[in-house]
């Protein structure tokens, strides 16, 4: 389980990213502070390497969020270069392994400072964001899946670290600190998670875990078929879809920590 963070750490954490650069990645490169944090999140690329230039300003964008599957059954070197080309259009991203990508890239990412699976990020003291790479069990055996215990602990530890940030950072900024979940497989029994035929194949433990913590905002994927957007209470669950399709997601917090975001 992550260590807390204490209140020290928090107040010199600053997001960088990432720590060893990529071809094409600027070293070094700042973030300045505004006051709507503009992410894009998109996934389910499968070695598509031209698909996510057509986002509009992706360039400009604040941070890139990449939800799982990288690849198709690959390994680090094929994660590298859909990481070399994300990064060469924007150096700030956060990722996480999917169902469809050896697990081997989890250790890679945390290398690189840029994994949120089973952790949590705090960016800009605007937004705290954690991941739930892989999947639950396939009939496909892909690379990356567990068992519906083992991703309630993957959410469990990620949020034991965004609890920590999110108590420290509030009474500093003096507003709601807003947590966006990145599960790579979706929620069960919604529209996001529901195959041609109408079967539902999504996580249990996700969904037991959006329920009880109602996260403003959930991004997931995995489900090609199912793009769209869905509710669990007050959490807006969405699925783009694959990015070669043309699926992104775009989310805005502003300086009270709302959060609006929508399927592209």
């Amino acid at each position: 389980m992550p260590a807390p963070l204490s209140s020290l750490q928090l107040q010199a954490y600053r997001f960088s990213t990432p720590v060893r650069p990529f071809a094409g990645c600027p070293a070094g490169a700042s973030l300045e502070m505004e006051d709507t944090v503009r992410i894009i999140a998109f996934g389910d690329i499968h070695m598509s390497l031209g698909a996510f230039n057509e986002i509009p300003d992706i360039a400009s964008a604040d941070l890139i969020l990449l939800t799982g599957d990288l690849s198709n059954y690959g390994k680090i070197t094929d994660a590298r270069d859909i990481l070399n080309r994300v990064l060469s259009l924007n150096p700030h991203v956060l990722a996480q392994v999917g169902n469809l990508d050896d697990f081997s890239i989890n250790a890679y990412l945390d290398a690189l400072n840029m994994n949120i699976h089973a952790q949590a990020r705090l960016f800009r003291r605007s937004v705290c964001i954690m991941g739930c790479g892989g999947s639950n069990i396939t009939p496909f055996a892909t690379p990356t899946e567990f068992k519906e215990n083992e991703l309630a602990d993957i959410l469990e530890n990620g949020f034991f670290q965004a609890r920590t940030y999110i108590e420290l950072t509030e009474p500093l900024e003096r507003h709601e600190i807003p947590l966006i979940l990145v599960s790579h497989t979706p929620p069960l029994n919604t529209r996001v998670d529901a195959l041609p035929n109408g079967s539902h194949v999504g996580s249990s433990a996700v969904r037991d875990f959006i329920e009880k913590n109602q996260p403003p905002l959930c991004i997931t994927g995995h489900i090609h078929e199912a793009k769209g957007n869905d509710r669990i209470g007050e959490t807006l669950v969405l699925n783009p879809g694959m990015i070669a399709d043309g699926g992104w997601v775009e989310v805005l917090v502003d300086d009270k920590g709302k959060v609006s975001a929508s399927v592209q």
